[in-house]
């Protein structure tokens, strides 16, 4: 809301004590809209300023109001609603003896000049620097506030560039795999501004980076430093996917497997799409750690995620590597396979029948003594437009 002062010309004439205070003044004005038209019924609100003394009234059918009964030796304020809203007021009112004091309120103008000033503090918050027509137009309260701002934007546009920095730095040094730097960087990064959820993220993989570099006590260290990273960078966004992910991947190398297990369901459940991605990591992982069972159900779930996709070729074959760990062999050297084995195997083979391991799948099942399906057709082939018939 804008404020605007009103100063009465001092009266050149002096009056005696008694009759001053027997003296009344009054105000008028026209109330118009931001259409430009008179508005009928606006609250015309009077506050003196030095005691506690308020009245009001409404403007007419032609958008006038008039009040009198006003002493003229006080000070008030005259403000204006419309449907309930303060819409304009006017500050420094002292009616003068004689002709009421004209208080007129234009919404159109007074919007203009809000917008103009509103645009015009807005520039000295971007650029620092009140112009002396904005000055002259504020209250000293006004121009406290507006410097507030000022050094608070300069504040932030000072710490977002630092925090650009120090992350640009960090994810340079990531990339080119030097990662004592990236944490330096990174670390810096989560001290300017620890909300930042990508910033712990990428920590995160930072430290398991460096943590790669070592043995021992130094590589516990940072391994738990990277699970810390990828803890808060989730406290402040659990919806992130590609975090449940690199979390989970930490956590195989961290040997905590239970968690590493809710972490990649929790990010396939994130990320539907790229659910087979994640169940193939936790079969992998599994395999990495001797764990059988568990990775055969990780790569059946990969292969329900996306059952018929080329990209998911190896799940079925890294399932059928799993299966056959549970087949039998009699004293003859016959292997018996458990159910599922064989149709894992044909069904890498039938979505990527030149595979990188299309070879190993087929003597897989030769051993097995199943036929082997020659006449698979490349998943990826154009299909040719059926026959016109004549």
């Amino acid at each position: 809301m804008k404020f605007r002062s009103l100063a009465s010309a001092a009266a050149g004439v002096l009056f005696l004590a008694g009759a001053a205070l027997a003296q009344v003044a009054a105000v008028e004005g026209i109330v118009k809209g931001v259409d430009g038209k008179a508005i009928v019924g606006a609250v015309i609100k009077i506050h003196r300023t030095d005691m506690k003394w308020d009245s009001q009234t409404k403007t007419d059918k032609k958008g006038h109001y008039f009040h009198t009964g006003l002493p003229i030796s006080a000070t008030f304020t005259v403000t204006v609603e419309v449907d309930g809203k303060q819409v304009d007021s006017v500050a420094g009112v002292r009616p003068s003896p004689g002709d009421p004091t004209a208080v007129n309120f234009d919404l159109k103008a007074n919007q203009q000049d809000n917008a103009s000033t509103q645009a015009a503090m807005q520039k000295a918050v971007e650029t620092g620097q009140i112009s002396d027509e904005l000055k002259r137009s504020m209250t000293p309260e006004q121009k406290a506030q507006l410097q507030k701002s000022i050094d608070s934007q300069a504040a932030a546009m000072k710490k977002r560039g630092e925090l650009n920095t120090a992350f640009n730095d960090g994810m340079e040094a990531l990339k080119a795999k030097q990662y004592d730097q990236a944490v330096a960087a990174l670390t810096k990064a989560a001290e300017v501004d620890p909300m930042q959820a990508a910033v712990w993220a990428n920590l995160g993989d930072a430290y398991m980076g460096q943590a790669g570099t070592k043995t021992g006590p130094e590589f516990d260290a940072l391994t738990q430093k990277g699970l810390d990273s990828y803890a808060k960078a989730l406290e402040l966004k659990p919806d992130d996917a590609a975090a449940h992910n690199n979390y989970a991947l930490a956590l195989a190398k961290a040997k905590k497997f239970p968690e590493m297990q809710a972490e990649l369901k929790k990010s396939a459940e994130l990320d539907p799409a790229g659910a087979y991605r994640s169940y193939y990591n936790l079969g992998a992982l599994m395999t990495n750690a001797g764990q059988t069972d568990a990775a055969a159900e990780a790569f059946k779930m990969a292969i329900q995620a996306a059952p018929d996709e080329p990209k998911n070729a190896e799940a079925y074959y890294q399932y059928g590597l799993t299966l056959m760990a549970k087949a039998t062999v009699n004293a003859e050297g016959k292997v018996t396979p458990v159910a599922g084995t064989t149709e894992a195997f044909q069904k890498y083979l039938e979505l990527a029948p030149t595979g990188s391991h299309a070879q190993e799948a087929k003597d897989m099942l030769t051993s097995l003594g199943s036929a082997v399906e020659t006449k698979f057709s490349d998943p990826n082939a154009k299909k040719a437009p059926p026959k016109k018939k004549k």
